[in-house]
């Protein structure tokens, strides 16, 4: 459907007769075996109705040969022939020859007496990556390892990128899929490769095929790669506008800021990471102190500093915590950013008793088997509340290891863990243990509003905790890291109206992104649409 049929072209009917007596010829001259023939198609067993002219085949039927070599891995030397397998493979139909293991030469010469790869061949893997095929693009001595199936053309009855485009085809993926043993490693047999239906169109249609998708590639190319220069200028130009807002020094200068930048929203809020840079400049406002007023009238800071003191030492004298060393005062120079009046630079330690978990023993199946008590992983803090763990412990793993648990309202931190866990917060809705890559943060004062503006900060931090992880093998943090953590501390009436602030605008901001969502749902069903109405 993407090039127009030519009734005088030379039908793929007449192109198999012609295949069939090529390949006989090779037969006779000893370059390939003789064929077994191949089930013929059933009929509905073809998934699309062809063009007139084209003809349903087998792979193998218009293949020059579809195999691999012996399944014995040569000695691997510093200096030789390439021999290549999936892992060297990268980009868009590129192999990395140069990285590649080496073989001897005598090796090579020993295994590609039965299947070498030629220009226009395929490389089909057959093991893990299955189907990301590559063809080859010049003429070069190496080998493909046996986890992949050689497609060999047959040049002049066959266009090598046809066979190439085809090959990368949901035709060919779908029978991939059906195909595939479904073991440790799935895998897929040469003789299921060999059997793939080709939907065969005349030789010189396969050249206006290629022709066409090549020029459609590079308009692709081009589109992709003006939709980068895209997003990078958009993005340059939400972090230069919203850097503007977290520059401003007082609320009536945001006020200014926030009205001039107000009249880009439409350009600058169109796609969901500009709604999640916004989100995040939310947060550096609140805990900034330019989000809401400030009030007068409010208790400072420091007289819930000194509530917290005394509720420690109580906490102390009753033996539920432990005595706390005095902590050195925080320099100007320490300090992140100005705060306004009534409020207080603290590290949490100050506000909070920060623990950390283990894991118990794997070996000691009586440490979880029928375990009842909830143990957090850092996985887990990717939710902003925890009210279920995948895994719990038993009294017993509590009773011999260091394990603690921490009571509902508990801030859990990330100190390691895959991908984006690290530095990442929730909370606990449950009493729960952790492991040992979580730090939990018990705040001494527990008002609502105080525990979910310390949770604002640490959310804020997030990229910044991440970077005070750099370095290393496995970057992590440490309760020691954690503990120093700074919070700028409001007033707990302020710390109250921040936090009402913030979650009104988070679903502002939810609400748009929903918005952008249904947009592009309905852009996507409109070009669907289109679509259907021209075929």
């Amino acid at each position: 459907k993407l090039v127009a049929q030519d009734a005088g072209d030379e039908p793929a009917s007449e192109l198999l007769k012609r295949i069939r007596v090529e390949k006989d010829r090779l037969i006779a001259g000893g370059k390939i075996k003789k064929d077994k023939p191949l089930a013929a198609i059933a009929e509905g067993e073809a998934p699309f109705e062809l063009p007139v002219g084209w003809e349903w085949v087998r792979w193998a039927d218009i293949a020059m040969k579809i195999g691999d070599i012996d399944h014995k891995m040569p000695s691997e030397v510093s200096e030789g022939v390439p021999y290549i397998s999936p892992r060297d493979f990268y980009g868009k139909n590129e192999i990395d020859f140069a990285g590649a293991k080496k073989i001897a030469p005598v090796d090579y010469l020993n295994l590609a007496a039965k299947i070498r790869p030629e220009k226009g061949d395929l490389i089909y893997p057959r093991y893990g990556t299955i189907g990301v095929i590559r063809m080859v693009m010049d003429d070069r001595e190496f080998l493909a390892s046996y986890s992949c199936a050689v497609i060999k053309v047959l040049r002049g009855c066959i266009e090598p990128s046809y066979q190439y485009l085809f090959s990368m085809s949901d035709c060919v993926k779908r029978q991939a899929a059906s195909a595939t043993n479904k073991t440790t490693q799935p895998n897929v047999g040469l003789k299921s490769i060999q059997e793939y239906l080709v939907p065969l169109p005349p030789l010189a249609e396969q050249s206006r095929i290629v022709t066409r998708v090549e020029e459609l590639m590079r308009l692709c190319d081009a589109l992709e790669a003006k939709g980068r220069l895209e997003a990078a200028q958009h993005a340059q130009l939400v972090t230069t506008l919203l850097g503007t807002l977290t520059q401003s020094d007082t609320p009536a200068q945001l006020a200014e800021n926030w009205q001039r930048l107000a009249t880009h929203f439409a350009l600058l809020l169109d796609r969901p990471q500009a709604v999640d840079a916004l989100e995040q400049t939310i947060l550096q406002l609140a805990v900034r102190g330019l989000l809401v007023p400030q009030d007068p009238t409010d208790e400072p800071a420091s007289a819930l500093l000194k509530k917290i003191r005394l509720e420690k030492d109580r906490l102390i004298a009753a033996g539920q915590i432990k005595r706390d060393k005095p902590l050195a005062a925080i320099g100007e120079e320490e300090q992140p950013f100005g705060l306004p009046v009534g409020w207080e630079w603290v590290p949490i330690e100050t506000l909070a008793n920060v623990g950390s978990g283990t894991t118990p023993s794997r070996e000691n199946a009586a440490f979880f088997v029928g375990g009842s008590i909830p143990w957090v992983t850092s996985g887990e803090t990717g939710k902003l509340f925890i009210g279920e763990t995948a895994q719990h412990v038993t009294e017993l793993a509590l009773a011999q290891t260091s394990l603690s648990v921490y009571p509902k309202g508990t801030l859990i931190v990330a100190m390691y863990g895959q991908g984006k866990t690290r530095g990442q917060v929730s909370e606990l809705c449950i009493e729960a243990t952790t492991n040992q890559a979580c730090a939990a943060i018990v705040l001494v004062e527990s008002a609502v509003a105080h525990r979910c503006f310390v949770k604002l900060v640490f959310e804020k931090s997030y990229d910044e905790m991440r970077e005070l992880s750099a370095g290393g093998a496995q970057p992590n943090l440490n309760v020691g890291k954690i503990k120093a953590t700074l919070i700028p501390l409001p007033p707990l009436p302020e710390q109250s109206r921040i936090v009402t602030r913030v979650a009104q605008l988070r679903r502002l901001c939810a609400d748009l992104r929903q918005r952008l969502s249904a947009s592009q749902s309905t852009q996507a069903q409109l070009a669907e649409a289109l679509v259907e109405n021209v075929a």
